[in-house]
């Protein structure tokens, strides 16, 4: 019968031990167990030699098991890689998984700043230190600085005493403060080939806070998850430049679909108001269309500021002239429409000359917007240059009937009446005559704002004899408030001082051509007499006008002078009239006048002030005591039976209580 191994029990244990991945401690001490159970030499032997066999193979599964857990870690990130959606996430996770396979008590990653040409910490794992959590290496400081420079793994078991890096106070601080001895860093290449060359894209590190050794493989594993980290880090790249090309695609099929919108709009709304000017629509057509395409009140200027649109509610906020025309200049400098305020302004061109100016009243308006009004504006430009090509054409023909009006007004008054009737304008019913002169501005330039002042009212206009004649309906008319008004809205117009003299009404052709020489001779003695820049006619000159009118109207000039008095000496029985007469022919000496009279002195002053407060202040200044003496001699061509004496009252007798 065979006797049974004594070391049999002592190998079962060992293939127990192998199979639990024992502690090393214990497989050593079966062999001294038994030797103190009296087992032979040549037994002991065996059981050393099996014994280290053993432990071969508990090394050798502890490493297929390492191996294992590292194909795990790698085929878990290459998982998240596949899957990656959030850059930071899938580099936490390699961090991590490096900690817990090499067993380390941090591990980190820092990734280079091509704009401050250093790394900086992007992802730690273990760290305790806010100083180390946001420390920046430059290229060739510390550990880490030399892998991102040389693109090579380096280690160290204790980097506080290793000289072969170049400590700097910024990184050793960082060091100090998280308490790190033992560090391995390997670099996050793209491009390589057989693990060398290519750029380095980051750095990798795993680090203990004692003194160690890192392994061969460890630095393959760290390696091996940094290459991972490198794939996670170029693949982020590529979806962000992918969105970023996806965005940009986006952008520009927006842009294009915008661009293709504006264009079609732009083509319905050119259509539109090219239809519009087609059928006959005039300025304010061509404005209310815009203001319908663009949402906001819209008007057409001329160069003067002045609102060409029809008549209607006013646009919000009102124009100033002065504004208008320095945003209008703007647009043509640059070529576009300027904003100003709350409202728009395209200048309206042909080619380079300034037709007007278009107003849009909007405070927001979009490129496609802007670019539809400055289109708008060149409709405008149509209708302007047609509506100023009619008005040469109807000033011409105007012109040619006043000119023949005035200067041959006898030769076929029928043919000129029938004429004038044809572009509107009645002669047989009464019409002013205005003769307007201005030595400060050119003849056109006057011509131009005699038309737009005529322009609502209806009339003609044309130069003449140096002057422009304006021709208007005159019917019940004053002609000196006429000239008054002229005068003055023609200064406004040009801005410079602009003088008119008017005459009539008068009807016919002989007689609107009587009336204008009646003008003619009024504006001369205006400006003869100083009076640039003001308004008259012929009875508003006072005696000038008894000799300038064609009528001559004494009793008028003498009403207009002395009427006050006339009346008052009529309502109360007074003699002003022969006081003031008295006055006059006394060399204006009280008391010549009061020897005249036969009263007293004090009489004759009490007279002078009511005549003074009947006439007005300045009644015995030289011009004005002129007219009154003319206006007293005049007055007795009417009698001795005139207002201001009695009949049968004899002048010499005393009136000292009148």
């Amino acid at each position: 019968m065979t006797q049974p191994d004594p070391t049999a029990p002592y190998l079962r244990r060992l293939l127990d031990l192998l199979a639990e991945d024992g502690p090393a401690e214990e497989f050593g001490a079966l062999t001294a167990r038994a030797r103190a159970d009296g087992a032979h030499s040549d037994e002991l032997a065996e059981l050393e030699r099996a014994t280290a066999t053993a432990m071969r193979i508990r090394r050798t599964l502890r490493q297929h098991r390492r191996r294992e857990r590292e194909l795990s870690a790698l085929f878990d990130t290459a998982g998240d890689l596949a899957g990656l959606r959030d850059l930071d996430a899938v580099l936490q996770s390699i961090v991590r998984r490096a900690r817990m396979l090499l067993g380390t008590d941090t591990a980190y990653l820092t990734l280079p700043d091509e704009d401050a040409g250093d790394t900086y910490m992007r992802v730690t794992d273990g760290s305790v230190s806010q100083v180390f959590q946001t420390l920046r290496l430059g290229l060739g400081e510390g550990l880490g600085g030399l892998v991102a420079q040389t693109a090579r793994p380096y280690v160290t078991h204790d980097y506080r005493t290793d000289e072969r890096f170049r400590h700097t106070r910024t990184v050793d601080a960082g060091v100090l403060d998280e308490g790190l001895a033992a560090i391995l860093g390997v670099p996050l290449l793209l491009g390589s080939t057989g693990g060398a060359g290519g750029k380095v894209v980051g750095v990798l590190f795993a680090a203990d806070r004692s003194a160690r050794t890192f392994s061969s493989d460890e630095v393959a594993l760290l390696c091996s998850l940094a290459a991972h980290a490198a794939i996670a880090i170029d693949t982020a790249r590529a979806l962000e430049d992918t969105r970023t090309a996806l965005a940009g695609l986006a952008e520009a099929n927006a842009v294009i679909q915008a661009h293709a919108a504006a264009v079609q709009r732009a083509e319905e709304a050119h259509d539109r108001l090219t239809d519009l000017v087609l059928r006959g629509g005039a300025l304010p057509d061509v404005a209310a269309a815009v203001a319908e395409l663009l949402s906001g009140p819209v008007s057409v200027h001329d160069t003067d500021g002045r609102d060409l649109t029809v008549p209607g509610p006013a646009a919000p906020g009102g124009t100033d002239p002065a504004v208008l025309l320095r945003a209008a200049a703007e647009s043509v400098d640059k070529g576009r429409a300027v904003r100003d305020g709350d409202r728009w302004i395209c200048a309206i061109l042909a080619g380079r000359e300034p037709l007007g100016s278009l107003v849009l009243h909007r405070p927001d308006l979009g490129d496609a917007d802007r670019r539809l009004f400055e289109r708008s504006s060149v409709v405008a430009a149509l209708l302007l240059l047609l509506r100023r090509s009619v008005t040469e054409t109807e000033n011409r023909v105007r012109g040619e009937l006043l000119t023949d009006l005035l200067n041959q007004p006898g030769r076929d008054p029928a043919s000129l009446t029938a004429r004038a009737r044809r572009l509107g304008i009645e002669l047989d019913e009464p019409q002013l005559v205005l003769v307007a002169h201005s030595a400060d501005t050119t003849q056109e330039r006057l011509l131009t704002c005699a038309r737009q002042y005529l322009f609502t009212g209806g009339g003609i206009t044309a130069a003449h004899d140096g002057a422009v004649v304006l021709l208007g309906p005159g019917d019940g008319a004053d002609p000196g408030a006429a000239a008054r008004r002229a005068a003055e809205q023609l200064t406004h117009c040009a801005g410079l001082p602009v003088t008119v003299a008017a005459a009539g009404p008068a009807a016919g052709p002989v007689a609107l051509a009587a009336a204008h020489a009646e003008a003619a001779r009024c504006l001369r003695a205006l400006l003869v007499l100083r009076r640039t820049g003001r308004g008259a006619c012929a009875a508003d000159l006072g005696f000038l006008g008894v000799l300038l009118g064609d009528d001559h109207d004494v009793s008028g000039f003498v009403t207009a002078s002395l009427g006050p008095l006339l009346d008052y000496d009529a309502r109360r029985g007074t003699e002003l009239v022969r006081t003031l007469e008295a006055y006059f022919d006394g060399g204006q000496s009280l008391t010549r006048a009061k020897e005249a009279l036969h009263i007293h002195v004090n009489t004759v002053v009490q007279r002078l002030d009511r005549i003074q407060a009947l006439l007005g202040p300045g009644w015995n200044e030289p011009r004005h005591a002129l007219e009154l003496q003319l206006a007293l001699r005049l007055h007795l061509l009417d009698g001795p039976d005139r207002p201001g004496r009695r009949s049968g009252t004899d002048p010499a007798t005393p009136a000292a209580g009148r």
